[in-house]
């Protein structure tokens, strides 16, 4: 099966990479991630590395590297990122499912805006290694973008067993994800929420696509009450900064420092601000981790499930996530983003499982996301209630990349990074040797 692997580091021994930045040119894998070791014996082939925001810092995939990569709901809105090719790529049916993964919202941000499922497994259900125990103090979660949930808990099955020697791991599950949606999760309570933690505007349809699935689920005999974990907004973008001095470390410590003339502007400033951290300032942000990862387990001890948005607003207009713009911290940065995005991150700081579903179309024609979550450990919850009819031949996380309304692939173009000429050994098939897509 076709897939494409994500441009956010080493991934395929001796395919090169550039975090979507000008700066790091000539850079391969010097061996498989676990993931990828996984994807090859799952029978995957990859055929392309799909577009990414320059380090992967954006909720925007409109890199200076490459230009933006264009929505195929609507070419003058951004896809989401950071996973951003990948969504284009698959909601356009160029490829079935596409490796993606995530930090704050990275592969369910992508997934609203493009009308996908996207599901960010729980910490330890996927693997890091063979470089990392862990990536970004936990936050970082890898999987993929797909068309439906049998696509995503089969997708899951091939690659979610437990990784030896690292820091997360899961036990396998008794019964197979797959297997799994076609049961009755039984009478479950589920907390919707409706408003962002920092009090950020969400958009009425945002937040009317959250209720419609809470009254859904209500209507097949779930418990809904309307409910939120209490989180301090500060501690989120605290904690979140545990991803910055991440990047900004590796990048540092790299045998070749990028140029940092050919940096975008936040990248700089990420740069500056990790170099000049201290230990305090990473302590600081791992008890602010702590403190939301403690308040959201005591809310899913209450509760089964979590519905909200995925989602503030529609898919932006390209630019209006500007990396490049003068005059942010790094700090500031993230709070920007999390404008745009303020329901994902805290499950990424947490480690518990959330999917987004496509919803929708909105009023403007666009998709709309919204998000599940639930307890540390039960992504087979997520995909049960996600892919399980909802009463009326039909289920939660419809695919929107199905639309008769969706433009194909020969509507928009979106960049991929050409393959080297070593291809065809590292991805395990002839392919051309340039991919354009």
């Amino acid at each position: 099966m076709p897939f494409l692997i994500k441009d956010s580091g080493p991934f395929a021994q001796g395919v090169r990479f550039a975090l979507g930045s000008r700066s790091i040119q000539g850079v391969a894998a010097e061996v498989d991630h676990e993931m990828m070791v996984r994807f090859r014996a799952a029978g995957l082939v990859a055929i392309g590395q799909s577009t990414a925001p320059e380090f992967g810092l954006n909720f925007a995939t409109e890199p200076v590297r490459t230009g933006p990569t264009r929505n195929p709901w609507d070419l003058g809105r951004g896809v989401g990122g950071s996973s951003g090719g990948a969504a284009a790529l698959v909601a356009a049916g160029a490829v079935p499912l596409a490796h993606a993964n995530d930090a704050a919202g990275s592969i369910r941000v992508p997934a609203a805006c493009c009308g996908l499922v996207g599901l960010k497994p729980s910490r330890g259900r996927t693997p890091n290694g063979p470089l990392a125990g862990e990536a970004a103090f936990g936050l970082i979660g890898e999987f993929a973008l797909t068309r439906s949930v049998r696509d995503a808990a089969h997708l899951l099955d091939a690659v979610g067993a437990p990784s030896v020697g690292e820091k997360y791991t899961l036990p396998a599950p008794a019964t197979s994800f797959a297997r799994t949606i076609q049961q009755d999760p039984g009478r479950l309570r589920v907390a919707l929420m409706r408003r962002a933690w920092s009090g950020v505007p969400v958009d009425a349809q945002m937040a009317a696509a959250a209720e419609a699935v809470a009254r859904t689920l209500e209507w097949i005999g779930h418990a809904v009450l309307e409910d939120a974990p209490v989180l301090d907004p500060e501690d989120i973008l605290e904690a979140e900064m545990l991803g910055v001095f991440a990047t900004g470390t590796a990048l540092l410590r790299a045998p070749r420092r990028p140029d940092p003339t050919r940096l975008e502007a936040v990248s700089r400033a990420v740069l500056a601000e990790t170099a000049n951290a201290s230990a305090l300032d990473v302590a600081a942000a791992i008890d602010a981790q702590h403190r939301v990862t403690r308040s959201i387990g005591v809310f899913l001890g209450r509760y089964n499930l979590l519905v909200t948005p995925t989602l503030a607003q529609l898919p932006p207009r390209h630019g209006t996530l500007d990396y490049n713009a003068p005059g942010h911290t790094a700090r500031s940065w993230i709070g920007r983003i999390l404008e745009f995005g303020p329901f994902t991150a805290p499950f990424n700081i947490s480690g518990h499982p959330a999917i987004s579903l496509p919803l929708g179309p909105s009023r403007e024609g666009l998709p709309v996301g919204v998000q599940l979550v639930a307890a540390y450990g039960r992504d087979d919850l997520l995909l049960q209630v996600a892919g399980r009819p909802a009463g009326a031949g039909d289920a939660l996380g419809r695919p929107a990349a199905a639309d008769p309304r969706r433009p194909g692939l020969s509507a928009f173009r979106t960049a991929t990074v050409t393959p080297p000429d070593n291809w065809s050994r590292c991805a395990g098939h002839n392919c051309p040797k340039r991919e354009q897509l």
